[in-house]
C-alpha cells in the first residue's frame, strides 16, 4: 500500500482525494497496489468533510513520516509550495503538482534536486487542466524535433472572448458574467491579462526546446483590448479571435509570447469554446498534434494529479525521464522578428490606409473606425508602417498567415 500525503485541501485538492477514494479499485490496479491518503495538510479546519480526520496543519510530519512516497502540492503559488516542495524532494519523496506559476518559475531547479535524489517530479496537471499534453509532448512526440507550439490555454479568457462573439457582449459584461458562473475570480488578472496562459507556454516550451523559458522572457498581452467592434470585423473578414500562447524555435533560440490573434473559422482552434482549452504541438515528423478538452476545474484537474501519482507509485524507484536544462538571457528571441498577416482597427481613412499599406482586404467600417487585415509582415516591420499616422485601435497577428 502506498501512502501519500495532500497539500492544499481547496478546489483542487479536495477533488484529488474525492478521486483517490471513489476510484480507489481501478488506481489500485493501474498502480499495482493501493493507494491510500494518509495526511491532508491544510491551515483550516473542514468539520463537515468526511475526510476531516486526515487534516493535519504540521507538515513536518508529512516530512519525517518514511512511510509517504508521494507529495501531491496543490496549493498554488510560489512561497510555502515553492518551500515544502523542496524539502520534500529532499527527503526523497516524488512530488506531483498542478502549480503552473512554480513550474514555469522554478521547474529547472526542481526537476535538477528530484534528479538528484532519484524520484520523480511530475506536473501533467500543471498544463490544460484534465488535457494530457505533457507526457505525449515528453513521450510520444520524442522522435521529433517540435518547431512550435501554440493553443488556447486559458478557459476564463477563452469563455469571455466566446461570449463577445456569439452574444455580442462587451467586455466588461463578457467578465462579470464568466465571474458569476464561477469561471473567473473575484481578481481575475492573472486570466485576462495572460499571466495564467504565459506560465504554461513557458512549460510546454521549456519541455520541447529543452531549455526553461522564464515568464519574464515572455511577451505578455492579455484580452482587456478586445473590442466588440473587433468580434464583428474579424467575422467579416472569416477568423474568430482568440487569446493563444506561442511559442517557436529559432536557429537554437526560443520566440515564446501571449497575445490576441485571429484564427481561420475553418482551423480547429476556432471550434475551442467556452471554457475548453486547445494546444497544438508541430513536429517535424508527425506534423500537427492536437490535444482539447477542458483546460481547468476541479474534476478534470484532479484527474491529472492522480494520474501523476498513480505514475509516481509505478516508479518508486526508477525515474520518469521528464526534464531540461536551465535558460538564460539571450534564449528568448523577440516575437516582432515573426512574420504574419495582421489586422488592425485604426480611425484612419481607407485612403491613407491604403497608401501606406498598399494592398490589404478592409473589413467593415463604423463612423469613426475601420479595419483591415495585412500582407504577411514581422512585428517590427507593421510598427513601421503604423507610426505614419495610422494609429491602431487594436493589432492582432492572424494565426497561419505566415
Amino acid at each position: 500500500m502506498a501512502e501519500i500525503a495532500v497539500l492544499g485541501f481547496g478546489v483542487v485538492g479536495s477533488g484529488v482525494v474525492e478521486v483517490l477514494d471513489k476510484n480507489s479499485g481501478m488506481i489500485a490496479k493501474n498502480a499495482g497496489q493501493g493507494v491510500r491518503v494518509k495526511y491532508i495538510l491544510d491551515v483550516r479546519d473542514f468539520p463537515d468533510s468526511p475526510y476531516k480526520d486526515l487534516i493535519i496543519k504540521d507538515f513536518e510530519t508529512i516530512l519525517n513520516d518514511s512511510n509517504i512516497s508521494v507529495v501531491a502540492e496543490v496549493i498554488g503559488g510560489v512561497g510555502v509550495a515553492l518551500d515544502f516542495t523542496r524539502r520534500s524532494l529532499e527527503a526523497g519523496k516524488n512530488v506531483v503538482t498542478s502549480n503552473k506559476e512554480l513550474v514555469a518559475t522554478h521547474g529547472f531547479e526542481l526537476l535538477r534536486l528530484a534528479r538528484e535524489k532519484g524520484v520523480n517530479y511530475l506536473f501533467e496537471a500543471s498544463v490544460g487542466g484534465g488535457i494530457p499534453v505533457i507526457r505525449p509532448l515528453a513521450q510520444c512526440m520524442a522522435a521529433n524535433i517540435v518547431t512550435e507550439i501554440y493553443g488556447i490555454l486559458n478557459g476564463t479568457t477563452n469563455y469571455i472572448l466566446s461570449e463577445m462573439a456569439k452574444n455580442g457582449a462587451d467586455f466588461s459584461d463578457a467578465l462579470l458574467d464568466a465571474q458569476r458562473k464561477g469561471y473567473a475570480e473575484a481578481d481575475p488578472t492573472a486570466d485576462i491579462e495572460g499571466y495564467d496562459a504565459c506560465r504554461k507556454i513557458c512549460i510546454l516550451s521549456s519541455l520541447a526546446f529543452g531549455r526553461h523559458v522564464y515568464p519574464q522572457q515572455v511577451r505578455t498581452e492579455g484580452i482587456s483590448g478586445v473590442a466588440t467592434e473587433d468580434m464583428r470585423f474579424a467575422a467579416e473578414l472569416g477568423y474568430k479571435i482568440k487569446l493563444l500562447g506561442r511559442s517557436r524555435a529559432i536557429g537554437g533560440k526560443v520566440a515564446a509570447y501571449v497575445a490576441p490573434h485571429l484564427v481561420g473559422e475553418d482551423s480547429l482552434l476556432a471550434g475551442v469554446e467556452g471554457v475548453m482549452n486547445g494546444v497544438v504541438i508541430r513536429g517535424n515528423a508527425v506534423g500537427n498534434v492536437v490535444f482539447c478538452g477542458a483546460g481547468a476545474g476541479k474534476m478534470p484537474t484532479a484527474s491529472a494529479v492522480v494520474a501523476d501519482i498513480i505514475d509516481s507509485v509505478k516508479h518508486l524507484y526508477a525515474r520518469k525521464w521528464i526534464s531540461w536544462d536551465d535558460g538564460s538571457d539571450d534564449l528568448a528571441v523577440d516575437p516582432a522578428q515573426l512574420e504574419s498577416a495582421w489586422y488592425v482597427r485604426t480611425p484612419a481613412t481607407r485612403e491613407k490606409v491604403a497608401r501606406e499599406f498598399g494592398e490589404v482586404v478592409f473589413a467593415g467600417k463604423t463612423d469613426d473606425a475601420t479595419a483591415f487585415k495585412t500582407n504577411v509582415m514581422s512585428g517590427k516591420i507593421i510598427g513601421e508602417l503604423l507610426s505614419r499616422g495610422i494609429p491602431a485601435l487594436s493589432l492582432f497577428r492572424v494565426l497561419g498567415d505566415y
